[in-house]
């Protein structure tokens, strides 16, 4: 049974712009059902590719992006737990010594994290799946502290943000073909990003909901420039609105614990309503 008020979701997120990408039209289906939605952010993506300012200043200006994507989303509450981005590269350190957030033990991290969860009674944590998608390291860490801080806080539902890999295969091998688009990501082989179609429990239906993802898509602007070669954000946040609907209609997920089986859950709910109800 759904509480007053609806159910609270937790999602939490690497860095802004991640939530538009992986979890924009869930969001905004959740606030737009009277769902209360909290967006964490483990760090303001300083070291992320970008045309214009850089570290503390390109942090300051993907806060304020953050701000306008979680408004067009639809967010109740957005809270930056303060870590510093760690970068692509594996040598990458942040100035003055500081801690990238993937040197931060994961049980400091989770411990904030559960705070969270336990104050706003969270029925439901996005993550990411155990590869961070397509290996960012800043996502796997996602992934390690958002485990361990669902079960700090006995929140009961943990769903992981990804991909179907099977559609994204003929789309990876032309990308590797030509080298023009996402050529910095640490993209693994088309086999091993992402989730398989075989172990994914839900395929949210976010296409009503696409002019919320794609004005949230818009509000990074920082992101859409920067690199060599198009951004994939900037791709995304350009294309009509039947094309998007082709292409970033559902939102992939996989629910730690549940079987997955035909069809995908269109439900993040689903196991909660399942539950033999409480006499």
């Amino acid at each position: 049974m759904t509480r007053p008020g609806g159910f609270t979701v937790v999602a939490f997120h690497a860095h802004p712009d991640d939530e538009a990408l992986l979890t924009g039209g869930t969001l905004a289906r959740l606030a737009a059902d009277g769902h209360r939605v909290v967006l964490v952010v483990a760090t303001l993506g300083e070291a992320g590719l970008s045309a214009g300012p850089t570290g503390d200043a390109l942090a300051a200006r993907r806060r304020d992006e953050l701000r306008t994507a979680a408004s067009a989303l639809g967010c109740a509450r957005v809270v930056e737990l303060g870590y510093l981005d760690s970068g692509l590269r594996a040598d990458y350190r942040p100035p003055d010594g500081a801690h990238r957030f993937v040197d931060v033990p994961v049980a400091t991290a989770a411990a904030r994290l559960a705070e969270i969860l336990l104050a706003e009674r969270a029925e439901v944590l996005t993550t990411y799946d155990p590869r961070g998608g397509y290996g960012h390291p800043d996502h796997v860490q996602v992934h390690r502290v958002g485990a361990a801080a669902a079960r700090l806080a006995g929140t009961p539902i943990v769903l992981e943000a990804t991909v179907d890999r099977r559609p994204l295969r003929p789309i990876l091998a032309v990308l590797r073909l030509t080298g023009s688009l996402l050529p910095r990501l640490p993209l693994g082989g088309a086999s091993t990003v992402f989730t398989d179609h075989a172990v994914i429990t839900h395929a949210i239906d976010v296409r009503p909901f696409l002019r919320q993802k794609r004005a949230a898509l818009k509000a990074h602007a920082s992101q859409t420039e920067g690199g060599r070669g198009p951004r994939t954000l900037a791709i995304l946040s350009r294309l009509p609105l039947p094309v998007l609907a082709a292409v970033a209609g559902r939102e992939w997920f996989v629910e730690t614990g549940r079987a997955p089986g035909q069809p995908f859950a269109d439900d993040v709910f689903l196991s909660l309503r399942e539950r033999p109800a409480r006499c």
